[in-house]
């Protein structure tokens, strides 16, 4: 009874106090609340545009389909090297949710580099559908990478793949500077990446090694660090 008491006494003062709030407050708890009924896609047509734009323009690559379709189309050198721009992107699990920025520019630059004379072809990798293939590069995101794939020499002989890795800022990326990266030639400004883990030219590629270590790579990465502590444990008790 006297917890019924108490709620009826508190039940006109809360009214009193509503009635005594600021009409500005009043207004934007109202604004608020009416602003959460609208949908946020229908507040960006040009973004959802973008993406539909991309996804009929871009490849998507795995880990099971990037050797052939990365691959020369054709045999004749007057074919000259083919360009590839690939985007190497993510999620919550491998850009913590910092890469909404950078698919928004992506996105939006796939028309702008479409009109461009020379303009690459596109393809595009989601790290964390893609776990193992992006292992197997060693890719950080969100990056670019500018590929250049030599058409073979007569003797089948391959020539080297010229590869830029662009980074791209999560915070000042913009449509204009991913398509400056192969208009404006801003790759050329950085190095071009060799060593063992280049997909094409690498000694681990040369000797099928590139997977594997991939997918060893890949499991690492998932073991949970207290698992390791576990087996230093027990391995220096064994050692003692």
């Amino acid at each position: 009874m006297r917890l019924i008491s108490s709620i009826l006494l508190a039940f006109p003062l809360t009214i009193n106090a509503q009635q005594q709030k600021p009409l500005g407050e009043s207004l934007q708890s109202w604004f608020n609340k009416a602003k959460s009924y609208i949908p946020s896609a229908a507040t960006s047509p040009i973004a959802s545009a973008a993406a539909k734009t991309a996804a009929a323009n871009v490849v998507s690559l795995t880990n099971s389909n990037w050797e052939s379709i990365l691959s020369p189309s054709s045999s004749d050198p007057a074919h000259g090297v083919e360009t590839w721009m690939v985007f190497f992107s993510g999620g919550n699990k491998t850009c913590y949710g910092r890469c909404g920025r950078a698919e928004k520019a992506w996105n939006e630059s796939v028309a702008l580099l479409a009109a461009d004379p020379s303009s690459p072809q596109l393809a595009y990798v989601n790290c964390d559908k893609q776990p193992v293939l992006c292992a197997t590069w060693s890719t950080p995101v969100p990056t670019v990478w500018h590929i250049q794939l030599p058409v073979p020499g007569k003797d089948q002989s391959r020539p080297a793949t010229t590869i830029h890795i662009v980074s791209l800022n999560t915070t000042t990326v913009t449509p204009k500077k991913v398509t400056e990266i192969h208009s404006a030639k801003k790759y050329q400004t950085l190095p071009v990446y060799e060593g063992a883990l280049h997909p094409f030219d690498g000694w681990l590629a040369r000797y099928k090694l590139s997977k594997p270590l991939g997918y060893v790579m890949f499991t690492f990465a998932n073991i949970p660090s207290w698992a390791f502590m576990i087996v230093i444990s027990m391995v220096s008790r064994q050692m003692m």
